[in-house]
């Protein structure tokens, strides 16, 4: 990638093109992002750049982190990739296997894969990538809402 690697407390850290910040409501998603999002006409990607305040003792990104991007990543993609009305998707399942460490400073991805959708749930598979590295394979099970919930549409247009 071409971008400049930002400070480990640079909170306008450089993205990469296409992405844009991703508002989302409640003070946690907004205490830990900033979280940026890409919209490449079939799938959704959910980033961020590791920033000090995302490390673990060993300096890298802390798991928690990486588990809370997959649990916005395998919804908000499945919802767009399925093409679902905007409805609420609360996680019935999240699993995660850590492949690798994200290190301090380094751009984190995510990207969805719609396994089955029913009447009820959504089947998810993502991985999680640091500068372009497996970090994270996730998996994901979303119960599916009788009708759309308001403040929870998609965040984006």
């Amino acid at each position: 990638m071409n971008e400049q690697r930002p400070g480990p407390n640079d909170d306008a850290a450089m993205i990469p093109p296409g992405f844009r910040p991703l508002d989302l409501a409640g003070g946690y998603n907004r205490h830990n992002g900033p979280l940026y999002i890409r919209d490449d006409g079939e799938h959704l990607a959910l980033g961020f750049r590791v920033l000090d305040r995302h490390t673990n003792p060993a300096n890298s990104c802390h798991g928690a982190m990486l588990m809370f991007l997959a649990d916005l990543q395998l919804p908000l993609g499945a919802r767009h990739q399925a093409k679902l009305e905007i409805q609420f998707l609360p996680t019935v399942s999240l699993t995660t296997d850590y492949l690798a460490p994200a290190p301090l400073g380094s751009w984190v991805e995510g990207r969805t894969e719609v396994m089955r959708v029913t009447r009820n749930l959504i089947f998810t598979q993502g991985v999680i990538t640091a500068d372009g590295e497996p970090v994270v394979r996730t998996n994901g099970i979303f119960k599916r809402s009788s009708r759309p919930v308001p403040g929870h549409g998609l965040p984006i247009e």
